[in-house]
């Protein structure tokens, strides 16, 4: 059952976390085959959800020490029908797969939910093609069309809120807002670019950005950028600008290698926790609108926990 769709937690000014890179993290440190990507497999099996169990504690128990809130995503950045077929999940699989995850994430939720720490629990949806090409351009009715019915499944499931992560061009970003929209959620939209600071498409953010709310009225609670290290994009980021002010969340890589580069990679490129948490204390700094902090490729709790004491000193300091 929902508890936070109608008034989001994390639009009050408090700190919230997420989680790191989840993917990177069960194939890379846990050894772990993921086929295509695809962490929902995770829940059916015992041993996988013993392993998402174990993530997410991690991460949580972070939050818990530092009384920041959390954004608690489900596994499903890849359980949409294109990637489905290709594992060979049926329709009717994926959409209890996309229910399972939310009660799997309300379990989650219920062992550790305090009042210094609110968790929110957050559908994900990721990209028809892939992340890193936009190899599938939609317009915002074929992205409807096409992520309808994973919204459904999150709305009837009970979700606080969904998130577009990894959104390589605004029509899909505008399509699944629109969705949200019809089923009555909260949307955040997470764009993630290349090392040149555009996205994939070849818009900057402030283009996207400004699609985005242009196309659907401003539909977005929010918008974050994900799945770049913060070389890539902290110049692009234009301070005082209206469209600046939409931006409130970060989940930046580890690594400074591009989306083709890490494509390639077959060691993980975990950069440096520290280093990495100096980058968003800056950025924190520079936009203090900005509270929402996780990781996306290459990190892992170790990052989070830098980046939790590092943006929460530089909150300190600031006030």
């Amino acid at each position: 059952m929902s508890k936070y769709r109608n008034s989001l937690p994390q639009m009050n000014g408090t700190y919230f976390l997420s989680d790191s890179g989840l993917e990177t993290t069960m194939v890379f440190h846990e050894g772990l085959e993921l086929p295509c990507f695809a962490a929902f497999t995770l829940l059916d099996s015992e041993d996988g959800r013993e392993r998402l169990t174990r993530y997410f504690d991690r991460h949580l128990a972070i939050a818990l020490r530092r009384g920041m809130g959390f954004i608690l995503d489900t596994p499903t950045w890849r359980a949409n029908p294109d990637w489905a077929a290709k594992l060979g999940v049926s329709s009717a699989e994926l959409d209890r797969i996309n229910r399972d995850s939310v009660a799997f994430a309300e379990a989650t939720r219920a062992r550790y939910e305090t009042e210094a720490t609110p968790i929110v629990i957050n559908g994900v949806f990721g990209p028809r093609g892939d992340g890193y090409r936009p190899e599938t351009m939609m317009t915002g009715e074929e992205a409807r069309s096409y992520h309808r019915r994973q919204m459904e499944c999150f709305a009837e499931a009970g979700v606080d809120m969904v998130s577009a992560i990894t959104m390589t061009h605004a029509g899909e970003a505008i399509g699944i807002a629109q969705a949200a929209q019809e089923a009555g959620l909260p949307v955040v939209v997470s764009f993630t670019v290349e090392t040149d600071g555009r996205l994939p498409s070849g818009q900057t953010l402030a283009e996207a950005i400004a699609e985005t709310d242009r196309e659907t009225g401003g539909a977005p609670a929010y918008y974050m950028v994900n799945c770049a290290h913060p070389d890539h994009f902290r110049d692009r980021l234009e301070g005082g600008s209206d469209w600046m002010q939409r931006i409130r969340g970060i989940r930046a890589n580890a690594s400074r290698l591009s989306h083709a580069e890490l494509d390639e990679a077959t060691e993980l490129d975990d950069g440096n926790p520290l280093e990495l948490a100096a980058d968003y204390a800056a950025l924190r700094a520079l936009h203090p609108q900005v509270t929402v902090f996780g990781g996306c490729c290459g990190t892992d709790h170790r990052h989070i926990e830098e980046i939790s004491a590092a943006v929460a000193k530089a909150h300190r300091a600031a006030a």
